[in-house]
């Protein structure tokens, strides 16, 4: 158990802290996904939520 800025944290045993090369990080991905698959993936959420945030502010552009 760790206190951490007045917030308690459960940390189950064998759960590293920190990674301390690449490698590690990349056999920890979720999903499955190899490291392109997975910057792919966050490209394609972060185009579709930036443009999902445009077309509301121009709806409520155009409805005032």
């Amino acid at each position: 158990m760790i206190l951490w800025m007045g917030v308690i944290a459960l940390l189950p045993l064998g759960l590293p802290l920190g990674l301390s090369t690449a490698g590690e990080a990349s056999e920890a991905l979720p999903f499955g996904l190899s490291m392109g698959e997975l910057q792919t993936w966050t490209l394609v959420y972060l185009g579709l939520s930036s443009l999902a945030f445009v077309v509301v502010w121009v709806l409520g552009y155009l409805r005032r």
